[in-house]
């Protein structure tokens, strides 16, 4: 719950009509977990990616770093399962 009431978390993907998804359950801890780190090619977005990076190393967090070809679309999906397989967190950075 949100302060004001239930969290609505948009897709902004172009759906013509919204899927409900329910959120999946944090994660209690990152221990033994692989971390996805995925930049979607906007500029800037590998610094902040680069400086997270370097904060969950320094608390023996396995990373591994995936990259969109272009922020303008969905990632592949073959991304997408490469990133679902082989981690079970991801973090998608975007910045300007």
């Amino acid at each position: 719950m949100g302060v004001d009431g239930p969290r609505v978390v948009l897709d902004p993907t172009g759906e013509r009509a919204p899927a409900r998804r329910e959120r999946l359950p944090r994660l209690a801890s990152l221990e033994g977990v692989r971390v996805g780190l995925l930049d979607i090619s906007k500029p800037r977005g590998d610094l902040f990616l680069d400086r997270l990076e370097t904060r969950l190393r320094e608390r023996g967090v396995e990373v591994q770093r995936f990259r969109k070809p272009t922020f303008t679309k969905p990632a592949p999906v073959d991304l997408r399962q490469e990133i679902a397989t082989r981690c079970g967190a991801v973090i998608e950075a975007l910045a300007d």
